[in-house]
C-alpha cells in the first residue's frame, strides 16, 4: 500500500513531505467547474480528484485537495487572464476572506475520508499600481484568488485566523488525521 497524491501542485508535495509518508504522484484530470458556492465546490472537486486516482491505483491510500478564494461565498479559483487576476485582487484588497481548502482520502479498501479546512484572511488595502505589479511577476496566475500566501503576496496579508498551510493548499493538521484514519503513520 502506498499513498498517492493527486496533485501536480509544487505547494501540496512541499507540505505533504512535512507529514512523512512516501508518495508517488498521480495527476487528477477532471473537470473543475462547478456553479456550487466555495465551500461546497471544494467538498466536490477534491472528492472527484481522489475517485479518479482511486481507479488507477486500487489497494493504495489516494490524497487529493481542492482550495478555493471565497469573497460573500463567490468563489475566486484560478484567474484565466492577467486582467482577471487584478480584479480579484481589487475585489480582495483591504477586505477579509475565506480560504477552503477540502482534502478527500480515499483508502485501501475504497472507503472516503473526507474534512474541509476554513480560513479567514485579511488583505490589506492595495493600489492600482501595487496590484499591476504583483501581477507582473508571474505568481498570481496558477493561485486560487490570484495570491500565494508563502509568496510575495505574503506582503498584502495584514492576518491570518485559521491554518496557514490550508490556506497554502494543504491543511497539515487535518491531512495527518485522514491518514491516520487511511491507516497511514505519519511522523509523531
Amino acid at each position: 500500500m502506498q499513498l498517492v497524491l493527486a496533485s501536480a501542485s509544487p505547494r501540496r508535495q512541499e507540505l505533504l513531505k512535512l507529514i512523512g509518508i512516501p508518495f508517488v504522484i498521480d495527476v487528477a484530470d477532471v473537470d473543475e467547474h462547478t456553479c456550487l458556492g466555495a465551500l461546497e465546490a471544494v467538498k466536490v472537486l477534491c472528492q472527484r480528484k481522489a475517485l479518479s486516482v482511486a481507479s488507477r491505483h486500487p489497494g493504495d491510500v489516494i490524497l487529493a485537495a481542492d482550495t478555493l478564494v471565497a469573497l460573500d461565498d463567490v468563489p475566486f479559483g484560478k484567474p484565466e487572464s492577467r486582467e482577471e487576476a487584478c480584479q480579484m485582487l481589487r475585489a480582495l484588497s483591504g477586505k477579509w476572506h475565506h480560504v477552503h481548502t477540502g482534502v478527500c482520502a480515499v483508502d485501501s479498501s475504497g472507503s472516503i475520508h473526507e474534512a474541509v479546512d476554513t480560513s479567514s484572511v485579511l488583505f490589506r488595502p492595495m493600489t492600482d499600481s501595487e496590484i499591476t505589479s504583483y501581477v507582473n511577476t508571474g505568481e498570481p496566475m496558477d493561485k486560487a484568488g490570484a495570491y500565494a500566501l508563502q509568496g510575495i503576496a505574503g506582503m498584502f496579508i495584514e492576518t491570518v485566523h485559521g491554518t496557514p498551510s490550508g490556506v497554502i493548499g494543504l491543511p497539515l493538521p487535518m491531512t495527518r488525521a485522514l491518514l491516520i484514519e487511511c491507516g497511514l503513520c505519519p511522523i509523531a
